[in-house]
């Protein structure tokens, strides 16, 4: 039971829910194991997966896990999650599912933090002090979104239902 082929069966159960499977983790814990499932997709308002999304995709994906039996009759603890607000941004999907939340870019001649205003296939558009300043994938080297406890009232109503 390996993450890989964990992986290879669930992609095309969660993509029946209109998600993508972002990483598959598996522990040992004691005699049990633990099965972490993290997962990403455009959801409904294209900013990530709905909690609804994420409670009907892990119903799919615990049957079609006991219909299988990766463990081969070993006990396993299921965790299903989104990709998480802590995961680093890689991919131009990443930075479109984020539009709006404030983002910390690194690249190799400074280091920018701003709000996401558009993302291509190619470059990201940020919000820095009121100017727009667009970046290339290609050079960014590290991108984190920050925690923000204050945020915007203009951003509340589009979280409703968004992350877990």
């Amino acid at each position: 039971m390996t993450p890989a082929d964990i992986s290879a069966l669930l992609t095309p159960v969660v993509a029946a829910h209109g998600l993508e499977i972002d990483r598959v983790e598996v522990a040992a814990a004691g005699k049990r194991s633990v099965i972490r499932v993290f997962l990403d997709g455009d959801g409904p308002a294209g900013r990530g997966p709905s909690l609804d999304q994420i409670a009907d995709a892990t119903r799919s994906i615990s049957a079609a896990l006991d219909a299988d039996d990766p463990t081969r009759g070993r006990p396993y603890t299921l965790e299903v999650s989104s990709r998480g607000v802590g995961r680093p941004l890689t991919e131009a999907k990443h930075f479109r599912r984020n539009r709006g939340r404030l983002v910390a870019i690194s690249t190799e001649q400074d280091s920018v933090t701003g709000r996401i205003v558009d993302a291509t296939d190619t470059e990201v558009e940020v919000d820095v002090d009121g100017q727009a300043r667009t970046v290339a994938l290609a050079e960014i080297s590290k991108a984190m979104v920050q925690v923000e406890l204050n945020r915007p009232l203009g951003d509340a109503e589009d979280d409703v239902d968004e992350e877990l």
